[in-house]
């Protein structure tokens, strides 16, 4: 990365915090650069604290959060003015952390205008600017910070935010979630209302996404009031394919990298050059787990695959519910083996809680089921852990998966899903075909009934026992047409190259 020599500030709690950006040039196949810049607080004229500010991703209380905020939403907007971009006509959001750009926008109409106070007009202007994707399917996830915070932030500096004109005191009462008509800011404050991020992004966008079909209709639940579109999320395939599948792409399928469309020609591949590019990546990972681990795995044995961050809702010992039946089904079915990794929030209890399970698991399994936890995990563990295994799990509990990408890794490395119907396998899942699912489609379920884990966990077995494990070892060349499948309909579908595409055409150009 290279310092750039533009400089922004912002105020904290009347401090002056002098911010810097560093460029980062993706390069895509052609030669086209794309600049990313990455803000840092990091520097000697900053105070301690203030400096500290773009070092950690997810640290500190949610008041620290805050001052993130101010340093991404209203610095982001300052850095890029700093470097010349001065006649943006589209500012995308992802998620609340950046709403405030958009309170710097209204400023700057306002300015622009003469005045302090902010009207409807410039409500409009800022509106037509800016984009909004939601990645967040549960209330929770969404920052709400009192009123007290922001008067903390910026001190004597709020009176931007009481705003008088009908239209605009209407957005402050939906923002602050004010139940009567919008009182003003003292009092607001005084009846404990907070600035729910979200909703001053939903407010001030002209379009509005969350990041799969299933998650568009969830969040238009949350949400009512807004229109919410969907465009499903995708993953950059010259990053996610293996060194193995990416040369035998470029043998039979040469326009792949310029046109991820294309891998709607994996379809014709010969099946055992397929099957010998995904030893290839699965040896890789075997050989990482043993110089990690010290542990020997069988590269005959079929191997699945669980690689994510370690949450509650992922469920990722939904499949170690019954160790019983996992020795069960290795005994009827066939020898299988699992692999595992992710991190857990530092303050997430739950998410430690489930790592210690499956560490438990691990030790009662050891004859039977080999499990193995890597540790250390990061994007290049990732890509060899979806890549070399043979089978990727997923287990969310619906409708909490917003998304989820790691499969859509999988899939263009030929290994095929075994999840949940939610996040994006609503849309990839074929059953037999592309991979299978576990449980029922909730969309056919009653209003948003409670997971049954016993269930789910009691189909997993049965899919995995009845179809999967058969299907690999005495049907191999069933198996590889999964695969396949996985690779044309998932691969080709699934990738940035597609989900960029929809944003030019859905939201960029509207």
């Amino acid at each position: 990365m290279k310092e750039e020599t533009a400089r922004a500030s912002v105020s904290i709690e009347n401090r002056h915090v002098e911010l810097r950006c560093w460029r980062y040039s993706a390069k895509g196949v052609r030669g086209f650069e794309v600049p990313i810049y990455f803000l840092d607080a990091d520097l000697p004229s900053n105070a301690e604290a203030d400096r500290n500010l773009t070092g950690t991703l997810y640290g500190g209380d949610s008041y620290y959060r805050l001052c993130q905020e101010v340093v991404l939403g209203i610095g982001g907007v300052r850095i890029l003015r700093a470097l010349g971009y001065n006649d943006l006509t589209r500012y995308h959001m992802n998620e609340g952390h950046a709403a405030l750009l958009a309170l710097q926008l209204l400023n700057d109409e306002a300015a622009k205008a003469g005045r302090q106070s902010i009207r409807s007009e410039d409500i409009e202007k800022v509106r037509s600017k800016c984009v909004f994707t939601t990645h967040t399917p549960v209330p929770a996830g969404h920052d709400r910070f009192p009123m007290e915070y922001l008067t903390r932030v910026f001190p004597g500096q709020t009176e931007f935010l009481d705003l008088k004109d009908a239209s605009s005191a209407d957005l402050m009462k939906r923002v602050l979630q004010v139940e009567q008509d919008f009182p003003g800011l003292q009092e607001a404050a005084r009846r404990g209302a907070s600035l729910n991020m979200t909703q001053l992004a939903l407010n001030l966008s002209t379009y509005v996404n969350g990041v799969a079909k299933q998650h568009g209709e969830t969040s238009r639940q949350m949400f009512p009031e807004i229109p919410i579109e969907a465009i499903t999320n995708g993953v950059h395939a010259g990053t996610w394919t293996s060194s193995a599948f990416q040369q035998l792409f470029d043998r039979y399928i040469p326009s792949w990298r310029e046109d991820n469309y294309s891998l709607r020609g994996a379809l014709g591949l010969p099946a055992e050059e397929v099957w010998a590019a995904h030893l290839i990546a699965k040896y890789d990972l075997l050989e990482t787990v043993r110089k990690k681990t010290g542990l020997k795995l069988d590269s005959e044995a079929f191997t699945i695959g669980f690689a994510r961050r370690a949450t509650g809702y992922k469920r990722a010992d939904l499949i170690l519910a019954d160790l019983d039946r996992l020795r069960e089904i290795a005994k009827n079915a066939g020898h299988f083996q699992i692999i595992y990794a992710g991190k857990a929030h530092p303050n997430d209890g739950g998410g430690k809680d489930i790592i210690r399970r499956i560490f438990q698991a691990k030790k009662a399994l050891r004859k039977t089921v080999p499990v193995v936890f890597l540790d250390d995990y990061n994007l290049e563990l990732g890509g060899k852990i979806t890549s070399g295994v043979d089978l990727w799990l997923n287990t969310p509990q619906f409708p909490l998966e917003a998304s989820g990408t790691s499969g859509m890794k999988a899939a263009l490395n030929g290994v095929p899903s075994l999840s949940i119907l939610d996040g994006w396998w609503v849309e990839g899942h074929i059953e037999g075909v592309t991979g299978w699912c576990i449980g029922e489609s909730r969309r056919t379920v009653a209003g948003n009934a409670p997971a049954d884990n016993k269930a789910e966990a009691e189909s997993l077995y049965a899919k995995l026992e009845g179809v999967i494990l058969p299907m690999y070892y005495n049907d191999r060349a069933k198996f590889l047409e999964v695969m396949q499948h996985a690779i044309a309909i998932n691969g080709s579908f699934f990738n940035t190259q597609r989900m960029v595409q929809q944003y030019i055409t859905d939201a960029y150009l509207r």
